[in-house]
C-alpha cells in the first residue's frame, strides 16, 4: 500500500528563494542564541565545569537550548528543507526525536539530582519541580515524548492504513508545533529563573547580566516565532519527490 498524495501549493522559484532567505536566517538566529548563552554562561556565572558543584547547574541552559530549542527547530523544519523520498525523511525525523528524547533524559536527571548541590546557594536549597518553568518543561518533554510514540506507531509501524495517516496528519502537526512553542515558552521562563536566582534584588538595578538575560529571553521568543512561521506558511511545504510514493516499511 502506498501513502496517498497530498495537496502542496506549488513552489516558484520565488518561494524557493524566499525559503532559503528564511532558513539562512533561521540558522544565523539559532546559532547566536546558542553562541549568547555560551558568552552569558562563560562571563556571567563563572563557566563550565564537571567536577566543580557550582558550576555543574551551567551545563543544564546550554545543553537545554541546544537540545530542545536548536535541534527541535531543525527537526521540524526537517520536512521544509530536505528532498529525499518521504520514508526516508520519516525515518530520519524518527531518528532526530529518539536522540533529542535520550539526551533530554540525561540532562533532565542531572538537573534533579543537582539538588544535592543548591545548599552551596542557597539555605534551605530550593526543591525541585516547583516553578512554571519546571513544569512548563516537563509538559514539554511529555508531549514530546508521546508524539514520538504515536508517530512511530502511525508513520512507521506498515500496518496503519495509509487513510489513518492522513487523517491524524492534522493533530501531528499540531501537536508537534504546540510543543516546540512550549519549549520555547519553557526556556524563556528559564533564563528568566536563572537571572533571577543569580542576581536576587541586584536584578531590579538590571546590571549587565540582566540585559543579557532579558536579550536571551527576546532571542529565544523571536527565533521560536519565525520557526513557526516557516513551518505553517503553506507556500513553504516541500514539493513530492516524483519517487516520493513508495511502499511503507515491511510492506511488499
Amino acid at each position: 500500500m502506498c501513502i496517498q498524495k497530498e495537496n502542496y501549493v506549488k513552489k516558484t522559484p520565488k518561494t524557493t528563494s524566499y525559503y532559503t532567505f528564511f532558513y539562512i536566517i533561521f540558522q544565523v538566529i539559532g546559532l547566536l542564541l546558542l553562541y549568547s548563552v555560551y558568552y552569558w554562561i562563560i562571563h556571567f556565572r563563572g563557566g563550565f565545569s564537571l567536577t566543580n558543584a557550582k558550576l555543574i547547574p551551567n551545563w543544564h541552559p546550554l545543553f537545554m537550548s541546544i537540545v530542545l530549542i536548536y535541534l527541535f527547530a531543525n527537526a521540524v523544519l526537517h520536512y521544509r528543507l530536505f528532498r529525499n523520498t518521504k520514508q526516508n525523511l520519516k525515518n530520519q525525523h524518527a531518528i532526530f526525536f529518539g536522540c533529542i528524547i535520550s539526551i533530554i533524559m540525561i540532562a533532565g536527571l542531572a538537573t534533579l539530582n543537582s539538588y544535592r548541590f543548591r545548599p552551596l546557594f542557597t539555605n534551605p536549597a530550593i526543591p525541585n519541580l516547583y516553578s512554571l518553568h519546571s513544569w512548563l518543561g516537563i509538559i514539554t518533554f511529555s508531549m514530546i515524548v508521546l508524539q514520538f510514540i504515536s508517530g512511530f506507531w502511525i508513520y512507521l509501524y506498515p500496518k496503519v492504513a495509509a487513510q489513518y495517516r492522513e487523517m491524524m496528519m492534522p493533530y501531528h502537526v499540531f501537536f508537534g508545533v504546540s510543543s516546540f512553542a512550549l519549549a520555547i515558552v519553557s526556556g524563556g521562563l528559564g533564563f528568566c529563573e536563572k537571572i533571577i536566582f543569580s542576581l536576587g534584588k541586584g536584578y531590579e538595578q538590571l546590571p549587565a547580566e540582566g540585559i543579557v538575560g532579558n536579550c536571551l529571553g527576546l532571542l529565544c521568543i523571536f527565533y521560536g516565532g519565525l520557526v513557526v512561521y516557516m513551518v505553517t506558511k503553506p507556500e513553504f511545504k516541500r514539493d513530492p519527490a516524483a519517487t516520493e510514493y513508495q511502499p511503507l516499511i515491511g510492506q511488499h
